[in-house]
């Protein structure tokens, strides 16, 4: 009959080496809890995955390139603006932007596979913006079998020799019916002079403030747009020029001359074609 284990004591040499052995295998397979739990561990780790996810943040917000209108959500509506290089003017109050984050910072302009001033308009295929100008309308040039409206190319080679290869910041307001983008754009003057470039076009008469009924944006500039159309006005400056008779023609009986604006020849157009289109007689 073999006795208890509790009732040899004390246990021989043999028994004890036995234990001895059986507790160090078994702490190799053990796990230190308590290193993961050290501050040691446990900082170095918070600050790695807060960097991490900080810097995907700023990527995703601030770096990420934005080809076209398409990728442009509602949470960039009256938030965000994007920054930009002007490839090309096509209208009086609309161009196509080609979006580079981060400007020079990021090496846009001068490091060589980002020198876009040398690009030609095939690299910008597909890869542009099209903003439309917010809060103004500038004259029409002749498109689609339509005639030309008076300054419309006048506008259009203002509006390119200003903006045409130059940054500029677009804050964006809304995408319309044709998937522009619709943005009141500003650019630096002179390195450190803020320009608005609505504002600018108004003042040099090549667009009045925007008419339609529906979806104008301004901002909260709409009345500095007015006021500034008014002053052009009065000055006949752009647009308005020889609206007002000299006075040898005021003798003559000539009256003010009125000038159609950009919504009024729209209007009209767009009426002549739903003329056009209606039953023969």
């Amino acid at each position: 009959m073999q006795w208890p284990d509790w009732l040899k004591w004390p246990p021989s040499d043999q028994e004890k080496k036995k234990k001895d052995s059986v507790l160090w295998s078994e702490s190799l397979n053990a796990t230190d809890w308590s290193h993961y739990s050290s501050p040691r561990t446990i900082i170095p780790t918070a600050i790695l995955t807060f960097s991490t996810l900080a810097l995907i943040r700023i990527y995703r917000r601030s770096l990420r390139r934005i080809p076209d209108a398409q990728y442009i959500t509602p949470s960039y509506f009256h938030k965000r603006t994007l920054y930009g290089y002007v490839s090309r003017v096509g209208d009086g109050d609309n161009f196509r932007l080609f979006h580079t984050p981060g400007g020079r910072a990021t090496g846009w302009g001068w490091l060589s596979s980002r020198k876009v001033q040398d690009w030609t308009q095939k690299d910008f295929q597909n890869k542009t913006i099209h903003v439309r100008i917010a809060g103004v309308d500038a004259p029409e040039t002749a498109h689609f079998g339509n005639k030309e409206q008076p300054f419309g190319k006048e506008a259009l080679e203002w509006l390119r020799t200003l903006l045409h290869k130059r940054y500029v910041r677009a804050y964006i307001y809304r995408l319309d019916q044709y998937q522009r983008v619709v943005a009141s754009v500003s650019y630096w003057k002179w390195g450190f002079w803020k320009t608005d470039v609505g504002l600018e076009m108004i003042k040099n008469g090549m667009a009045t403030v925007y008419e339609a009924k529906f979806g104008s944006e301004f901002g909260d500039k709409e009345a500095k747009y007015r006021r500034a159309m008014e002053k052009a006005q009065r000055k006949q400056i752009g647009m308005w020029t020889h609206t007002k008779p000299g006075l040898m023609a005021k003798l003559m009986g000539q009256k003010q001359e009125k000038v159609e604006t950009p919504r009024e020849y729209k209007t009209r157009i767009s009426q002549a074609e739903k003329g056009d289109a209606g039953p023969k007689k």
